[in-house]
């Protein structure tokens, strides 16, 4: 649970904290203290004030967390929802210990609730949260927003209790989706494998509930990223960056240490362009930033290695005594300089195999000056790619082909730049983080937990053409 006063680090805490301060109400979740003493009971409920937000926070026993945070979900939920079934284990206690933590913060937030609450469940840990709300009565609005990839029917139905975690996600009103492929994805599953009738407008019937779907995209803020650009720790990195690397071409990759970020494979195509355009030779620098995460896990262990051999051979095979063709950083850098180093790269490389959204990617875009701008090299594979089309668009596992459009934006005119970016900015602007979190109330606002035929309808934005802030029937 973030503190709402203290909205560093961006992304969703910025979003809800602009909610939870202009409403009031209550921010609920774990606390991120783990009992090692072994206690497997209900865990010890904390409140606090943080302006006119409540905090309330839950601690979990070791037990609890290993099952339900390492096992559950980042052992099952994370890596079949990114499409990496070989990379899931399918422990049975491990889904014993997701229900039990569901279970028991449904309990600790029951005594809470108000009657005309509203309630917005976030990600993948806590899909059956509302399910088990409903069965203690809570008859509230619930919606449910998804931050990671929906997979595919078959994909999806690999996980021994998907049916049980679909029937879950009927207890909400609202589920969202980061992308039109997520939903298309959700409307397929639950047709073909819960039997749902489609009543039209996104809205599915199944297990004697009605559910509505929808695609919002999350966005930045993006006033406050170009704010922290102008400000003194983002222009001292940008100084100190443009004067370093003055004689070369900055190239810039900025993620946690995940498999699904592809940087194997981003390493590959960095080499292959120096192998086929060697006029890169002791000319571009990539600059990767691989913050750690989750290391204490083979497959992060693994990943490590990797990266560590890849980026060693690299700079081995074609470093000068002057220059090396890869920085790579395996440490977290602080927000407030990412902006300076945004603004000072001339491309930008945001190829994840699969990502919910990817907000580095608009990140990237907010920094730029818009009389120089740098050139964003975005998978089609993140869900942003919807939205940002005038990107250019890669498919991370086309070593050759991505390097081919590494090259394209090393060499882009300054007018093609700024043409790119003018039509970037005005996407990121038009449906920043603002609009996502208005635009997902005002849909939860239109469905009516106690009348299950939801007969009031809304609008979602077309996928290639800018609208309103305001979706509502």
């Amino acid at each position: 649970v973030a503190d709402p006063r203290k909205t560093a680090a961006g992304g969703l805490a910025v979003a809800l904290a602009d909610a939870l301060n202009t409403t009031g109400g209550m921010w609920f979740g774990w606390s991120g203290n783990i009992v090692k003493d072994g206690a497997t009971g209900e865990g010890e409920l904390h409140t606090q004030q943080a302006g006119n937000v409540t905090l309330a926070t839950v601690d979990l026993s070791q037990e609890d967390h290993d099952g339900y945070y390492l096992g559950y979900s980042n052992d099952v939920l994370w890596p079949v929802f990114h499409y990496r079934l070989d990379l899931a284990r399918f422990d049975a206690g491990h889904i014993d210990a997701y229900r039990r933590v569901n279970r028991l913060f449904a309990r600790k937030l029951m005594g809470l609730l108000k009657p005309d609450d509203i309630i917005w469940v976030h990600d993948y840990h806590l899909i059956p949260l509302a399910s088990e709300l409903r069965a203690m009565g809570c008859n509230n609005r619930i919606g449910f927003f998804l931050h990671i990839p929906l997979p595919p029917q078959l994909v999806l139905a690999a996980i021994p209790q998907h049916e049980w975690l679909m029937r879950a996600l009927f207890a909400h009103d609202l589920v969202g989706f980061q992308s039109e492929a997520d939903l298309l994805h959700f409307s397929r599953y639950v047709q073909a494998e819960a039997n749902a009738t489609a009543l039209g407008n996104d809205r599915f019937r199944a297990y004697n509930r009605t559910v509505r779907a929808g695609a919002f995209p999350i966005g930045i803020d993006v006033d406050e990223f170009q704010a922290l650009t102008r400000a003194k720790d983002g222009m001292d990195m940008y100084h100190r960056m443009k004067e370093e690397y003055s004689r070369r071409k900055l190239l810039l990759g900025v993620e946690r240490l995940d498999y699904s970020k592809g940087l194997p494979q981003r390493m590959r195509s960095f080499r292959t362009l120096l192998q086929k355009y060697p006029e890169n030779l002791n000319s571009a620098t990539l600059i990767q930033i691989a913050s750690p995460s989750r290391e204490d896990m083979g497959a992060y262990a693994d990943l490590l290695r990797e990266m560590e051999s890849l980026c060693g051979s690299i700079n081995g095979n074609y470093g000068e005594l002057d220059w090396m063709p890869i920085r790579y950083m395996h440490r977290n850098v602080a927000r407030k300089r990412l902006p300076g180093l945004y603004r000072a790269a001339r491309v930008a490389l945001v190829t994840p195999l699969r990502d919910g959204m990817n907000l580095v990617a608009k990140e990237f875009i907010a920094a730029q000056d818009e009389n120089d701008p740098g050139v964003l090299v975005l998978s089609r594979f993140a869900g942003a790619a919807e939205q940002l089309e005038h990107a250019l668009l890669v498919n991370p596992y086309d070593i050759d082909g991505t390097a081919e459009v590494i090259q394209q934006a090393l060499q882009m005119p300054l007018e093609e730049r700024q043409a790119r970016h003018e039509k970037l900015l005005y996407r990121i602007r038009r449906h920043d983080v603002h609009w996502w979190r208005k635009s997902f109330l005002d849909a939860l606002a239109g469905t009516d937990s106690t009348d299950q035929r939801n007969q009031v309808s809304w609008r979602k934005p077309p996928r290639n053409e800018d609208v309103s802030p305001v979706n509502q029937g």
